[in-house]
């Protein structure tokens, strides 16, 4: 995740690259859960090969009182921390807000931007999408932006529609996580068939200053899919399936195996 997008391309190129496993605790863990759930997955990844040899990147996105915590578990891994949001100002008289800056000076290298949930529930704008993209570009970080169809629908109206929230990542470092939203939190992920197709779709239509940006898929992700979404995607986004450090073991024996 610390290197430029296009140093990570996926899809049709063939290219080798490494895969990207991230995960969100969303809000579903408690404070010692959390210290916990951190421990073990850090201690997973300290003895994964394919995480430690790089094959696997993998980055965990805790609530925010746990980054710190998620930092200092992290250190001496090749785990990456990233936040579930960002502030779109920067340092200064926000309160409560937590801006890309601090984030930056904290170890996070990463922050989670556009989820669906923040789009809808909180009435996140394109503009202040954007927002917090350039504060995180500022600050040095990197952008998980989270894209992704509200309906079943087409794929020609899935790709139409991801490719408009892509228009407001700009230029800078982003990885890409395809979210069906009516996916998210489902009993099972769109089909493999479909996403493959979407992401496709999206690969060909990203501009210039973004392509070669890779592309995980979330939305249900678990134990078993990666084999069926590889190549067309870069890795998975997991939710709470990953909320069993077992699973999450076994996601990275599945991602080195490929």
């Amino acid at each position: 995740m610390s290197d430029s997008p296009r140093t990570t391309t996926g899809g049709a190129s063939g290219t080798a690259r490494p895969v990207i496993i991230g995960i969100s605790t969303k809000a579903y863990l408690g404070y010692r859960a959390s210290l916990d759930w951190l421990q073990a997955v850090t201690d997973v990844a300290r003895r994964h090969p394919a995480v430690v040899d790089g094959r696997v990147r993998l980055f965990v996105a805790p609530s925010a009182p746990l980054l710190e915590s998620a930092v200092r578990l992290a250190s001496g891994t090749a785990v990456v921390v990233a936040a579930q949001d960002v502030s779109p100002d920067p340092a200064g008289p926000t309160t409560g807000d937590t801006p890309a800056s601090l984030l930056a000076d904290m170890g996070v290298r990463l922050v989670e931007i556009g989820h669906a949930e923040r789009r809808a529930e909180r009435g996140e704008t394109s503009a202040v999408i954007r927002a917090k993209i350039a504060q995180a570009s500022a600050a040095g970080l990197a952008t998980l932006l989270c894209i992704g169809e509200s309906a079943r629908s087409t794929v020609d109206e899935a790709v139409a529609a991801c490719l408009a929230q892509v228009a407001d990542a700009g230029s800078g470092r982003v990885v890409f996580a395809y979210e069906p939203i009516w996916a998210i939190g489902a009993p099972a992920p769109a089909d493999p068939s479909y996403v493959r197709e979407v992401v496709a779709g999206i690969r060909s239509g990203l501009p210039e200053a973004l392509a070669g940006a890779p592309i995980i898929y979330g939305g249900s992700a678990g134990p078993g899919l990666l084999g069926e979404l590889r190549p067309a995607v870069d890795g998975l986004f997991l939710g709470r399936f990953a909320h069993d450090p077992a699973n999450v073991a076994t996601v990275l024996d599945e991602a080195a195996a490929l």
